[in-house]
């Protein structure tokens, strides 16, 4: 299981509920005309580029982007002054702007699960992890960065 365990695979799932209750099963629901498909695309533009902003902080630190492998170093430059979780965050934006997107009216409740699965399987283990390395400089972190925003 920990070998498909990952961030984009749930994100995946969830992305393919969401398509799929609005392809098969719309139930006559809408956003609206213009303004959901215009908000659907800030969001999943905001969240590619929020993912690219800490994939490339976490490369220029050499340290891995891979949830369950151990962190060399603690990043805490460049986005991850702003969000300890940024890439998570990139994906929540990425699934709620295609749900905006689709048309996607019922499967909005996907966004709260998929943030509570996100922060259950690998936020609270990662930050564990590195509250135990890291010890002073992330407590010192977790008090001037927020875990979200």
């Amino acid at each position: 299981m920990k070998r498909i365990d990952f961030p984009p695979v749930w994100l995946f799932a969830a992305l393919v509920v969401a398509w799929g209750q609005a392809t098969y099963y719309p139930m006559g629901l809408s956003f609206g005309p213009v303004w959901a498909d215009l908000l659907g695309g800030l969001f999943v533009g905001g969240g590619l580029v929020l993912m690219a902003l800490a994939v490339y902080e976490m490369n220029r630190n050499n340290t891995t982007i891979i949830p369950h492998k151990e962190a060399d170093h603690l990043v805490t430059t460049g986005i991850f002054s702003r969000s300890r979780n940024p890439i998570y965050v990139g994906d929540v934006l990425v699934l709620a702007g295609l749900i905006l997107y689709w048309d996607a009216v019922l499967s909005l409740p996907l966004v709260p699960i998929f943030l509570w699965i996100v922060e259950k399987r690998f936020v609270i283990p990662e930050e564990n992890r590195l509250r135990r390395k890291f010890r002073a400089d992330f407590a010192r972190y977790c008090e001037k960065v927020r875990r979200w925003v």
